[in-house]
């Protein structure tokens, strides 16, 4: 697992590490509209910030959604310290909006179709299409809501 990190990182654009280590401008995610990706930004124990590339969902009470498998390690991390960094971006993570300081937390079970349904509206054919598959298969996957703030 570790080389695939490594090549994810090299894929990153370089910007998403500059931008990571910046404060937050914006207050709400209205840039974000239109987008498919946002740069999330979570923080080692260190301190060192993680600029990781995800596909989101916007609700209509401006709420951000993420779904990532439970075990890795942005999930670890905002579990941790719930306090993250995002941003619209491109696929490898350029940064295409403001940041905006924000709060995540990982949702109950309960939440998780909702969640599902707005991530869902976000996704162009082809992604939906491999997020389904994911689902076919069983992977399971951990519901993130992110709050501005």
């Amino acid at each position: 697992m570790a080389l695939q990190y490594k090549v994810n990182d090299g894929m990153r654009h370089r910007r998403a590490f500059e931008v990571a280590r910046e404060r937050g401008t914006a207050h709400d995610f209205e840039s974000f509209r239109g987008a498919r990706q946002c740069l999330l930004v979570t923080f080692k124990r260190s301190g060192e910030p993680v600029p990781t590339p995800v596909n989101f969902g916007l609700s209509a009470d401006g709420r951000l959604y993420f779904r990532s498998e439970p075990h890795v390690a942005k999930i670890r991390r905002l579990r941790r310290d719930p306090h993250v960094r995002v941003c619209p971006c491109s696929f490898r993570g350029k940064p295409r909006g403001p940041l905006v300081e924000a709060s995540a937390r990982v949702l109950p079970e309960s939440e998780n179709q909702r969640a599902d349904e707005i991530i869902d509206s976000n996704y162009r054919r082809d992604m939906r299409l491999v997020e389904r598959g994911y689902d076919r298969m069983g992977v399971r996957m951990a519901y993130v809501e992110v709050t501005p703030g």
